[in-house]
């Protein structure tokens, strides 16, 4: 978020591959005739993993990348402090989260341009989609209420109380039964039918600064990620009707960002403090590794089939250049 990059790591050397640099570092990008990216924070990546969706807080932008060459193909302007984005399972729309705003922008990704704008509570902070059946999923960082959207008429279709406002992320089951999210301001993490009635489950208390969540379908079972900054550790959920703690791993300095590798096998973690992601076995809930990234990482991706041939290496700059 303060170098302005997105940091491009090979899962399977566990290495840094390079930067891509979308503006300069703080407090270069604050100057009087700045024109990059500014607090480069959220990712999403369309069905096919050709193209990722970067949003920058304080340029009011989405970026689009070509994950083959790291290149930039074009960007969007949007409305204040965009948050999160991501595609629409058919990879035709993109959804962003105007966090500074009270809707969701949709923008058609060949095109580049913004087709509509959804009303929602004020303060939407992210949005995801069941990959099985036709619902959007928004929660509010300002509201403490979840919007759950009809994607096929745009419309908000169920209300959902949140615990408390303050909601920044969200995860939905690869199944399309279950919905988490987290609450950083009261320190929980709730979980809600993916389908109607929409009802809220469960609510756990997992500790102060409760970011991101993953969820990961491991051959031990299926279970949620949960990062919690104020003690830096990641609290580990089953997904049972009653949710239950099974581990608790320490990592380093804040950790933010998390996402699941497709096969479940490892859970990736971004630590906003100490500029690095870690890397969980879920076979034994412990950090195997860890990879350098730039400065205060926050959102986190995994995407499959990124690259389909070469080093995926083409047009990134390296860390030192920070």
């Amino acid at each position: 978020q303060s170098s302005n990059t997105v940091s491009v790591i090979d899962p399977s050397t566990r290495k840094l591959l390079g930067l891509i640099r979308l503006g300069d570092s703080v407090p270069a990008a604050l100057g009087p005739l700045y024109k990059g990216e500014l607090l480069v924070h959220g990712l999403g990546f369309s069905p096919d993993g050709r193209t990722l969706a970067a949003v920058s807080i304080g340029s009011n932008s989405v970026t689009f990348i070509d994950t083959a060459t790291n290149t930039v193909r074009g960007k969007v302007r949007l409305g204040r402090s965009p948050h999160e984005a991501f595609f629409t399972p058919n990879g035709r729309e993109l959804w962003v989260a105007v966090r500074g705003e009270n809707y969701i922008s949709v923008v058609d990704p060949v095109r580049l341009t913004e087709t509509r704008r959804i009303p929602v509570p004020d303060g939407p902070g992210m949005v995801l989609f069941n990959p099985r059946a036709p619902y959007a999923y928004v929660p509010s960082s300002f509201t403490p209420e979840l919007s759950v959207i009809d994607t096929r008429t745009y419309r908000v279709i169920a209300r959902v109380p949140q615990a408390s406002p303050f909601s920044p992320n969200l995860a939905v089951s690869p199944q399309g039964d279950q919905v988490w999210f987290t609450l950083k301001d009261s320190g929980k993490v709730q979980v809600m039918q993916g389908l109607p009635p929409f009802k809220v489950t469960a609510t756990l208390s997992s500790g102060p600064v409760t970011n991101h969540v993953a969820l990961a379908d491991t051959s031990a079972g299926n279970f949620a990620y949960v990062t919690v900054g104020g003690l830096n550790v990641v609290r580990v959920y089953t997904r049972d009707i009653s949710p239950r703690l099974v581990a608790t791993i320490p990592t380093g300095a804040l950790p933010h960002g998390a996402w699941a590798a497709p096969d479940g096998r490892r859970v990736y973690i971004g630590l906003e403090a100490a500029d690095q992601v870690q890397i969980i076995d879920t076979a034994n809930n412990t950090v195997i590794g860890q990879v350098p990234t730039g400065q205060l990482p926050q959102a986190l991706v995994y995407v499959p089939g990124a690259v389909r041939s070469g080093e995926g290496t083409a047009n990134l700059t390296s860390l030192d250049s920070t």
